[in-house]
This record gives structure tokens, sequence and C-alpha cells, in this order.
């Protein structure tokens, strides 16, 4: 099984290809789609678009987590996120690929311990967990945290038998 994580953003996408070894996990891949600041919106998402449909064409997850929606401060920056969430799923479905979704606080929870961990603390974390002699950049270990968080949560449903 392999698990692509998204960290979705209109002008920092991160992704992270991650399988399970043995009881840890292992990378596959990771990496960063960056869209120009000056670009339209439109054409941002589709080079996110293009970029995940490319990563899922070359790695052939089995499944997508992406972090779920939260409330920001600014509306226009939640609208803009929402969008490209929105382009992420679609990657996704147009690849036939199950998507779950998990809220930021419990991503940081399953790898720092608190909902409340800064970006660099969520990073050293994930490089620690899995193994990462060089940290990737910060969008990226986000994805992986959010693909570390699907395996976990995926592990626990088979020992519970829950869904």
């Amino acid at each position: 099984m392999k698990i692509l994580g998204i960290d979705p953003g209109t002008r920092r996408t991160g992704w992270g290809v991650i399988e399970p070894w043995g009881p840890r996990a292992k990378v596959v891949a990771a990496g960063v789609i960056s869209a120009p600041a000056k670009g339209s919106l439109e054409a941002r998402l589709k080079l996110i678009h293009d970029g995940l449909a490319r990563v899922i064409a070359e790695h052939r997850p089995s499944c997508v987590a992406v972090e779920d929606i939260f409330f920001a401060k600014h509306a226009s920056a939640a609208l803009k996120l929402g969008h490209a969430r929105g382009v992420a799923l679609l990657a996704a479905a147009n690849a036939g690929l199950r998507v779950e979704a998990y809220p930021p606080a419990l991503v940081k929870r399953t790898v720092a311990g608190r909902g409340r961990a800064d970006k660099d603390q969520v990073a050293r974390l994930v490089g620690a967990i899995l193994g990462l002699r060089e940290l990737p950049p910060v969008d990226a270990s986000d994805a992986l945290a959010i693909a570390i968080t699907h395996l976990q949560a995926s592990r626990a449903r088979a020992v519970t038998g829950r869904r």
C-alpha cells in the first residue's frame, strides 16, 4: 500500500508518498509543486492539478490523504486554500483513488504529540519518524505528516475493525 499525502496550497502544494515498512514507514518520494505568486489563480490551480496528476501516475498510490478544511482568520485565504484542496481531490478522483481527510491538529498530534506544534517541529519529527538524513521542504514534510497520520489511522481501524 502506497499513501500519497497532500498539503494543498495555491502557491506551494506539498506532496509525499510513503509505504508501510514493517511497524514503521518509509518514504518513496516527496516534493513541492510551486506556482508563481503573480500567476492567475486558475493558472496556478492547473499547475497544481497537472503536477499532482504526474505524481499519481508516477508513484501509483493506493489512496490519498489530504489536510482537512480548517477555519482561517482571513476568509479569502481560506477560500483560496479550498480551491487548491478541490484541485487535489479532483486529481485523486480522476485516478479513481479513495481520499481521506485529516484535521491539521490531528496530524500534528499524530507526529508531534500535540496539536499546536509549529511547522519546523513537525518537519523534524517527520524526519525522525521516517529515518531521513535530510529533511524535505516544510510543505513536503507536512504532506508526509498527513500520510503518516493516514497510515496510523488505517492501522488503528484494522485493529478495532472499524472503517
